[in-house]
């Protein structure tokens, strides 16, 4: 099946106006598809974009909480695309899929091609779990899995930033209201755990679908250089982001590099053009990005949350 599927202008043609005639059969093509490319429309930039998500998705844009990557506010809640550097390479995940809610659809706008790579690759999470060798998927639903994150002014994102307050007891009582187990060291930092659910059942489709963080937040999906880098810098145990099977227990570096080939072995890519609107069905679909050469402007924009049914919590 085409991913994505692609949508193009008519001569005159409006990006709203296609919407507006023709979002019933774009959204039962993303839901089929998995990801939906509207090309060639005048899209108006930003304001046009985000009345396009409105237009689409019936709703206004989600607000980005709970954040993994740092990203800058364009307009609204329409941000940039992930502030890391170019020559770094994003691996497949599924928009907060650490959270215990997350956004059913992700848009991203090209408003400045790359000068070179820097497409946003796309992976069928279905296909994705039909690759995965069955003992391997059989272990992760039965012991799920486990996110620890460590907040630091030094490296990453502060918890400050990622539940934007300084306010202490706000961050906890989102922590309980969000299956995260939160613990403040003795420096003042935040280390968070959360438990979740690798497979999941799509609301709509019915299909299930490999829907986690557990490969791109694995220290060994870091090139091995950077591996050492944040080893030396942190150990194992005070990581910005590590994960594990939901007890606790380690996954195997060869597991981890069992699912990342899986993903590959799904995955598609395409090169921008200006002014493309990438539409993602966020559980049918992960995606990442390719190392680039500047100039490259993506904004990105997410709405439709969806809740998780529920939850385990660390042991």
């Amino acid at each position: 099946m085409e991913l994505p599927h692609v949508i193009e202008a008519h001569e005159g043609e409006s990006l709203l106006d296609r919407i507006s005639g023709d979002r019933t059969a774009m959204r039962r093509r993303l839901r089929a598809n998995g990801a939906v490319l509207l090309r060639g429309f005048p899209v108006g930039g930003v304001d046009g974009f985000e009345s396009a998500v409105r237009a689409l998705s019936g709703a206004d844009p989600l607000p980005y909480e709970e954040r993994s990557s740092p990203r800058s506010t364009i307009k609204g809640r329409v941000y940039t695309s992930t502030d890391y550097p170019p020559h770094e390479e994003i691996f497949f995940h599924n928009e907060n899929s650490y959270r215990v809610s997350w956004p059913m659809s992700l848009y991203f706008y090209c408003v400045e091609p790359p000068g070179g790579g820097g497409a946003t690759p796309l992976s069928d999470t279905r296909r994705v779990l039909h690759a995965l060798d069955p003992a391997v998927r059989e272990e992760f639903e039965r012991r799920g899995w486990m996110v620890v994150r460590n907040y630091g002014p030094d490296f990453g994102l502060s918890w400050q930033e990622v539940y934007d307050t300084g306010d202490r007891a706000q961050v906890e009582r989102f922590c309980a209201a969000n299956g995260v187990v939160a613990e403040w060291r003795a420096d003042g930092r935040l280390r968070t755990s959360s438990v979740r659910e690798a497979v999941h059942r799509h609301p709509e489709t019915g299909e299930e679908v490999w829907f986690n963080h557990a490969a791109v937040f694995h220290l060994s999906t870091l090139s091995p250089e950077n591996r050492e880098g944040m080893l030396e810098l942190f150990g194992e145990e005070d990581l910005p982001n590590q994960s594990y099977f939901g007890d606790g227990a380690a996954i195997p570096d060869d597991v981890v590099a069992h699912v990342r080939e899986c993903y590959r072995s799904a995955a598609t890519r395409f090169d921008y053009a200006r002014d493309d609107v990438l539409v993602v069905d966020n559980m049918l679909t992960a995606h990442g990005r390719e190392p680039f050469t500047r100039p490259r402007t993506i904004a990105v924009a997410m709405a439709e949350a969806v809740e998780a049914a529920g939850q385990r919590r660390p042991a």
